[in-house]
């Protein structure tokens, strides 16, 4: 009789992640990988910078100037979002993928800069964590006084250097 019980009540009230159930797997095959053609994360932008010779993508800071003194990706473009309609015909060879970045994931200036991008007609991802992941995970940094570094932070970057993602 318990477990009758157990059964009708699971049955009555699913916990909340399988209150909304999954997805398909096809479904969620073509979401994952629609996300994937979207994002980038800021391990993989920096493998790719680091690898030596082009990436095949040019980086984009969309942030302030005060923010982009604060610091920014080595080699990035500064491309305020409120300044792409603009700039961004100057600054940028419509033939490169472009990766926008913001200050973290608190933030969706990225995603702003992304769009105005993506409406000139140029192909573009967006790099999840933005400049607050960049640091925290360790990675050198310019700042208007030169290049900095922090060390990683155990919480966000594996301590032998290798997530297995």
């Amino acid at each position: 009789m318990n477990s009758t019980r157990n059964t009708a009540a699971a049955t009555v009230a699913p916990n909340p992640v399988l209150r909304v159930p999954p997805a398909s797997p096809a479904a969620a095959a073509a979401y994952f990988g629609a996300s994937l053609a979207f994002h980038a994360d800021v391990s993989d932008v920096a493998a790719a910078l680091a690898s030596g010779g082009d990436p095949g993508f040019v980086v984009v800071d969309s942030r302030s100037t005060e923010s982009w003194d604060q610091g920014h990706v080595p080699g990035a473009v500064h491309l305020p979002t409120a300044l792409v309609p603009e700039q961004a015909e100057h600054l940028l060879d419509r033939s490169v993928p472009v990766v926008t970045y913001c200050w973290g994931p608190g933030c969706n200036g990225a995603t702003r800069a992304a769009l105005a991008l993506a409406e000139l007609g140029f192909q573009v991802k967006e790099m999840l964590g933005g400049f607050e992941y960049w640091a925290r995970e360790g990675f050198a940094y310019e700042t208007w006084e030169g290049t900095r570094t922090r060390e990683a932070d155990p919480l966000t970057a594996p301590v032998d250097g290798d997530c297995g993602c």
